[in-house]
């Protein structure tokens, strides 16, 4: 009998720690390094990790929970919800969550999102 062991992730992405956190992969470390380095300077205020959005339909029922890697807070009130992702893992459940987070702050003045590549 045969049988196929995997080894690594489904995206070959590997997990990479910085200060003490452990982030998706080696993009989403490097990404946390430049907040923390903006927040330093002064550019930002601040930046969470993996902030979790329950997007709900019109009635109020919840649909699905969202996990958006970085949500960041400018210095003008402004709040970024920031995607690192690579071509492959832009899959279409991906883009289905994407596009009720969009609708779901759609009216609300002060948001903008991001997916970076």
């Amino acid at each position: 009998m045969y049988y196929y062991q995997r080894f690594g992730t489904k995206y070959n992405s590997r997990r990479t720690d910085y200060h003490g956190t452990s982030y998706m992969s080696n993009k989403e470390a490097q990404k946390a390094w430049e907040l923390d380095q903006l927040v330093n300077a002064g550019e930002i205020k601040s930046w969470k990790k993996q902030v979790k959005e329950e997007l709900r339909g019109e009635n109020g029922s919840l649909i699905c929970s969202y996990y958006c890697d970085f949500v960041i807070e400018h210095n003008d009130s402004m709040v970024e919800y920031l995607e690192i992702k690579s071509p492959i893992t832009v899959t279409p459940v991906f883009r289905v969550k994407w596009k009720l987070l969009l609708d779901k702050y759609k009216d609300k003045q002060g948001y903008k999102f991001t997916i970076e590549q």
